[in-house]
């Protein structure tokens, strides 16, 4: 059968007249005087196609002009228990900070540690020269002795002109003299004993200890530097570094909503009474031990508008150090009946307004909005605008719109079973 026989018959009624070619399906003739065989057979050719697309193609509507139903993938939407987490910037600081400073004046004459290196409470850093105070000492021993020496003979005379004065042999005056020197005796021994552990205090604050157990830092004096009491520089600084602290920045904004869900019930309290807490490093890797919550501030910062944070860290080998920028993962609260939805699912549309295409009745696309409250990893928590049950579409966004047939299969191509009911739209 030659072209023109099969174009006459995929198009009922075309004639052949004697200038040209009709199809009435299309409305057209086909001059065939003075055209060479090649261009009538790619008139014919075009004339062809164009009578199949009239048709409909298999990307064309069904028997009868119904669309036909576009396949799509969805998952049923359902709840769970979701506890929710939030992230905060924060920095380490040292669990305890001591800065050793000299009691006494005087001549350093060793450095007894080693830069940076672990130190135990009580450990000595620094000798200073104790000759003067060991002097000091003994001075003040002697006049100890001197003034119980004295004591003891003031002591046995009061108490020679108290008999006396019962007897009536001495005056009152006498007796009320001795009496006062005693007094004055037993003063002066109180003072003297006094000095002396004055004295003996001193000798021992020119050994420099170290008031807790933790890492050293670097030393500002070398031996042979004057130091001076109580000066304002400090000889070097001990941090105690396990635990450690982690300080934290939350705004007041994220703080007043928490606690106005968790008053609503939206959000329920933890079942446990420390809120674990998980550090990110400056290098993007996880700590590897947790920590707790500690602290929460009382007042917000004016400058920044937010509160501080404070949670405890072990840090048994040292790897946090004090001023490191970190980054820390702490659970709010939990929501018993949540629903997440992945990511792909949810557009926007022109407004900006978060959209889920939901499969409704009689399986034709229904444009659902919704509220979207956070991201939970790959899926957002949706507070509004679904409940369990709804069909999501998942796969196939890009083949549909609202009010259009779809068949519909799980996610990943697989059919599934219509739903008995489509749920209704959460308010």
């Amino acid at each position: 059968m030659n072209l023109a026989s099969r174009l006459q018959s995929r198009n009922r009624g075309v004639t052949s007249p004697k200038h040209g070619i009709t199809l009435p399906n299309l409305g057209i003739t086909l001059p065939t005087r003075g055209i060479t065989y090649p261009i009538v057979v790619v008139a014919l050719a075009s004339a062809l196609a164009l009578a199949a697309c009239s048709d409909g193609g298999p990307q064309g509507q069904a028997a009868g002009g119904t669309p036909a139903a576009t396949p799509v993938g969805v998952i049923v939407a359902s709840t769970e228990a979701v506890r929710l987490t939030t992230e905060l910037p924060g920095r380490t600081a040292a669990y305890m900070v001591a800065e050793v400073r000299p009691q006494v004046s005087g001549i350093v004459q060793r450095r007894m540690f080693t830069e940076g290196s672990e130190v135990t409470e009580g450990q000595t850093l620094y000798q200073i020269d104790p000759a003067s105070y060991r002097a000091t000492l003994e001075s003040a021993r002697a006049g100890l002795s001197r003034a119980e020496a004295n004591h003891y003979a003031v002591r046995l005379k009061a108490q020679r002109y108290a008999d006396l004065g019962k007897k009536g042999m001495i005056s009152k005056q006498a007796d009320d003299d001795t009496t006062a020197a005693l007094k004055q005796a037993e003063a002066d021994v109180a003072s003297a004993r006094a000095a002396l552990e004055k004295a003996r205090i001193d000798l021992a604050y020119t050994r420099v200890p170290s008031p807790i157990a933790g890492r050293s830092g670097r030393s500002s004096v070398t031996a042979g530097a004057l130091v001076t009491a109580n000066q304002p520089a400090a000889l070097t600084t001990v941090q105690q570094l396990d635990p450690i602290y982690v300080d934290l920045t939350q705004s007041s904004v994220e703080l007043l909503r928490l606690k106005r869900d968790l008053a609503d019930g939206t959000l329920q309290h933890l079942a446990e009474q420390v809120v674990p807490v998980r550090l990110l490093l400056e290098d993007g890797s996880e700590y590897a031990a947790s920590g707790r919550l500690a602290f929460s501030g009382i007042s917000v910062d004016t400058d920044t508008g937010s509160v501080t944070l404070r949670a405890v860290f072990p840090n048994p080998q040292g790897e946090l150090l004090p001023g490191m920028y970190v980054r820390a993962r702490l659970a709010q609260g939990e929501i018993e009946k949540a629903i997440l939805v992945p990511h792909a699912a949810v557009t926007h549309d022109r407004r900006g307004n978060a959209v889920v295409m939901v499969v409704g009745a009689e399986d034709k696309v229904e444009a659902r909005p919704v509220t979207t409250t956070r991201s939970i990893g790959d899926k957002w928590l949706v507070s509004a605008g679904l409940a369990a049950g709804d069909r999501i579409i998942v796969d196939g966004l890009q083949k549909i719109r609202p009010g259009a047939p779809v068949t519909v299969l799980a996610a990943g191509g697989e059919a599934t079973a219509p739903a008995a009911a489509p749920a209704a739209a959460a308010k």
